[in-house]
């Protein structure tokens, strides 16, 4: 399992070192509809690549990816367009794509971060992308998004000339407000230290400021190719290489429990009786010889913590988590924590 996510994370990142030597803008040979072309065939094809290397699937990675290849395709469709009418088809397409991605990336890194949210969430956000969707795709029909609309021919491929209509910046306030919760939610989980790495926190704000830098600069300079195809792209390259990080690390706290837990045991506590007592005095002596970093843990597990919540407190590794419970073990004479926490019981008691 540990092998397939490593390979998956691999492949994730050849993807993205592929993608950014396909992408050479200012060759004036390479096509922009080729581009676009391009950048569809792989969205398409991390699709496939999600479905068969990812056996436990995320309802809302799924709504992501797709996001993406619909977002690329009516790029390309729009730069191949050979009529106005087929133009503003391959628009809302790709507007249909662009805007249940916010949503899609939102709820993924509220997944990721392990956020809680109320159940109403999700419809409430789901109904206000079906509006931002309708008023995106109404030109051909109302003048409310854009006022007036023509096709063009620039460096061979097909634009939409716009002149924007007074609901035009509904869409704009819709992404902002996504990239301003986004930012806002990974910072929450940071702070509640609901992200376990300092490197998922990374991550998963480098997907958002590439969405947001690549977005500004389309705002801010006029160019003829969406950049975003290809931010998007590398965004769902990023949530998945954290979720995939996230999943074999849970895999490996649930192997260390099961390796710290004896499942076989008696349920029932164990009893202070005459054979326990020289036990009991033998633990009580042992406490203090323990090292600052096994004292430690030591007062985590009689606090109840459990070890996933001993690594985030004690910033360690499983391995070194590990380490010291053999040595804490050792030195007290117990094989389990449980074991550890009965007699850490019976010897207050004593003490008492």
């Amino acid at each position: 399992m540990q092998n397939k996510s490593v390979s998956a994370i691999f492949i994730s990142l050849l993807s993205v070192l592929l993608l950014s030597g396909c992408t050479t803008i200012g060759d004036k040979t390479t096509s922009m509809s080729m581009i676009y072309l391009a950048t569809t065939i792989l969205s398409f094809i991390l699709i496939i690549g999600y479905f068969i290397c990812i056996k436990k699937k995320e309802p809302w990675f799924v709504v992501l990816f797709i996001s993406v290849f619909i977002v690329n395709m009516g790029y390309f469709w729009l730069s191949v367009s050979p009529t106005l009418a087929e133009a503003l088809w391959a628009n809302r397409v790709s507007y249909l794509g662009s805007v249940f991605l916010p949503l899609s990336m939102f709820m993924a890194i509220l997944h990721v971060s392990k956020l809680k949210y109320k159940k109403w969430v999700p419809h409430l956000l789901l109904g206000i992308s079906v509006i931002v969707f309708l008023i995106a795709a109404s030109p051909g029909y109302l003048n409310i998004y854009y006022q007036s609309v023509t096709l063009e021919t620039v460096n061979g491929i097909s634009v939409l000339n716009k002149e924007y209509g007074p609901w035009h910046s509904v869409y704009l306030f819709y992404l902002i407000g996504y990239f301003a919760v986004m930012i806002t939610s990974v910072i929450q989980a940071i702070i509640k230290k609901k992200i376990d790495s300092t490197a998922h926190a990374v991550i998963i704000l480098a997907s958002v400021f590439v969405n947001i830098c690549v977005w500004l600069v389309g705002q801010l300079v006029k160019t003829d190719f969406e950049f975003l195809s290809i931010s998007y792209i590398i965004t769902e390259l990023f949530l998945i290489t954290v979720y995939l990080m996230i999943q074999h690390q849970d895999r490996l706290i649930a192997s260390l429990e099961a390796q710290l837990s004896t499942p076989n045991e008696p349920t029932q506590t164990l009893e202070i009786n005459s054979l326990d007592m020289e036990h009991i005095q033998y633990f009580s002596e042992k406490i203090p010889t323990l090292t600052a970093s096994e004292k430690a843990i030591f007062d985590c597990y009689v606090a109840g913590m459990s070890t996933k919540e001993v690594l985030a407190e004690k910033g360690i590794s499983e391995n070194t988590l590990k380490y010291h419970n053999k040595n804490l073990y050792g030195k007290l004479g117990v094989s389990s924590r449980k074991e550890l926490l009965e007699y850490a019981k019976a010897s207050k008691k004593t003490q008492m």
